[in-house]
């Protein structure tokens, strides 16, 4: 498989600006995330203290930051991550159904908003999926509902629905919902997942639906959910100075990384996680030649 040197999660501040530092520094990365930038970014009506672009609406930062990008050749992958898995030397990245490998990962997807629901925690990976394209086999003949918040979670739906016996969806917003007969919406709030050893139930705020397994399919994943044993303090990744987390070869800057929720604060840290990524690859390429 083709190994990145950098995978970057988020094309936000922090996002774009480790993605042209790691560019810079002639590093192969790979950068998810919507070309767009992030929703916060572009529903910014005023940005009054970016350096150099005074009172810059959002939606005009996030075209700069697509032009920039365009000019270093730097392309934006639209896969939804869902899941990064340490694997010593390098890390597998799963996206939309895919792998990928690369050898250090800089998270800058922002934080997730909304709190989880009961029973997701407990049952993610024994029932609980974030990805319907990945899990899909395991449901073939099986009842399954889906939580979605994206257009892209009614495609993955409908991949499920190919498989599963029953499909249950469950639209998260008021958007008109475009699904095959066989897929059931209901437009009901879910409260809570529940079962014993797994999950056997999701509760909603009218009824209770026996299902084998529940995807929620969210814009993104939050970051203690993302990477197992990621160290998490205060509701954001713990990081040092040099924006390294508690996994080696793991790095996390902007949002995710704390507050103040700031875009200079997170292009500058997105600065400093590149940088730290290109220093960890050096002195990894030097202990296997020493």
């Amino acid at each position: 498989m083709n190994r990145y040197d950098i995978a970057i999660i988020g094309t936000g501040p922090a996002g774009v600006s480790a993605a042209i530092t790691a560019k810079v520094r002639n590093k192969k990365i790979l950068l998810f995330g919507s070309k767009k930038s992030s929703e916060k970014v572009c529903r910014a009506q005023e940005i009054q203290n970016y350096p150099g672009l005074p009172q810059i609406s959002g939606e005009e930062l996030a075209e700069q930051y697509q032009k920039q990008l365009d000019q270093l050749g730097i392309t934006v992958t639209e896969e939804r991550v869902s899941a990064v898995y340490a694997m010593g030397e390098y890390f597998a990245v799963q996206a939309s159904g895919k792998m990928y490998e690369a050898s250090t990962v800089i998270l800058a997807a922002g934080v997730v908003q909304g709190r989880t629901f009961p029973g997701e925690k407990e049952f993610l990976g024994r029932g609980v999926s974030y990805c319907a394209t990945c899990d899909a086999m395991l449901y073939r003949g099986k009842t399954a509902a889906v939580i979605g918040y994206t257009e892209e979670a009614q495609r993955e739906s409908e991949f499920l629905a190919e498989l599963a016996e029953k499909v249950y969806y469950l639209p998260m917003g008021k958007d008109e919902v475009h699904l095959p007969e066989s897929i059931e919406i209901i437009r009901e709030k879910p409260l809570e997942i529940t079962g014993q050893d797994l999950v056997e139930y999701l509760k909603t705020d009218a009824e209770e639906y026996k299902v084998d397994g529940v995807f929620i399919l969210r814009d993104s994943v939050s970051a203690e959910q993302l990477i197992p044993g990621l160290e998490i303090e205060e509701g954001h990744v713990k990081v040092n100075l040099q924006m390294e987390t508690n996994i080696p070869g793991c790095f996390a800057c902007g949002d995710v990384a704390g507050k103040p929720y700031q875009y200079v604060k997170a292009a500058g840290q997105g600065n400093v996680a590149a940088l730290s990524a290109v220093n960890w690859l050096t002195r990894q390429k030097l202990k296997k030649q020493g």
